[in-house]
């Protein structure tokens, strides 16, 4: 029987939807999807790739900067369960990542260095058609309960429509085009935060937040402000936080 509460699950599943939107922010869409899914199953933390224009799998989000060293591992060394996820298209899962050395002889020793003991991978998928996948790392052994794995999946799935929605699916245009324009984006903002971090003193983990409650109080678009913050010093001032 699932531990979710089915209020939680519908909260959850409405944010989804609410921020399906015409000034849709793929980037700020796709870390609250990282940021939910890590909270609705206790997971310790989250991390989701895209396929790019290549074939490649790049980082788009994570619910915070550990689980995105580790995403960003998994994409240098092109081993790892988002990688082996996208290409099976199906659900993957490692209860215990300290005897999952001969699976992924680099990444299980460095998600097991980071304090990691589990994990498992959703395909971000449409169909036939898969786009990367979402990733859940537990501090556990088998951390998520199998009968809550199905509604991972489900907002994996939302995900997946959110990312397609633009063009693939209304239009039939080529999701690389949105992808690749999401990828440079979020290089921007992996900037910003730095910026932000380095002038006010905070941890990159702070500083994206500084960064999103700003662009969230002003209904302003993330990668807009990311962008304003490293051509425009002056743009720090507004974002100082309060005492």
């Amino acid at each position: 029987m699932s531990t979710l509460s089915a209020e939680r699950v519908a909260a959850v599943f409405v944010e989804a939807a609410d921020t399906l939107i015409d000034e849709f922010d793929l980037i700020e869409f796709l870390h609250m999807v990282t940021t939910r899914a890590s909270e609705l199953v206790g997971s310790a933390a989250a991390g989701l790739l895209l396929v790019d224009a290549g074939g490649v799998l790049q980082f788009m989000a994570a619910s915070d900067e550990q689980s995105q060293l580790l995403e960003l591992f998994q994409v240098q060394a092109h081993e790892g369960p988002c990688q082996d996820c996208f290409r099976t298209g199906t659900p993957i899962t490692v209860a215990e990542l300290g005897a999952a050395a001969d699976r992924w002889p680099r990444f299980a020793p460095r998600a097991v260095e980071a304090g990691f003991r589990s994990v498992h991978a959703f395909p971000m998928r449409l169909r036939r058609e898969v786009i990367g996948a979402l990733n859940l790392f537990g501090t556990l052994p088998a951390q998520i309960d199998p009968t809550d794995i199905p509604v991972v999946q489900a907002l994996a799935d939302v995900a997946t429509i959110g990312v397609l929605q633009e063009r693939a699916v209304r239009r039939g245009e080529a999701v690389s085009e949105q992808l690749q324009a999401a990828l440079q984006s979020r290089i921007v903002i992996e900037q910003a935060k730095g910026a932000i971090a380095q002038v006010f003193g905070v941890s990159v983990d702070e500083a994206f937040t500084i960064l999103r409650t700003y662009c969230r109080r002003n209904n302003l678009r993330l990668g807009a402000v990311a962008l304003s913050v490293v051509t425009d010093p002056e743009t720090l001032t507004k974002l100082r936080p309060g005492p």
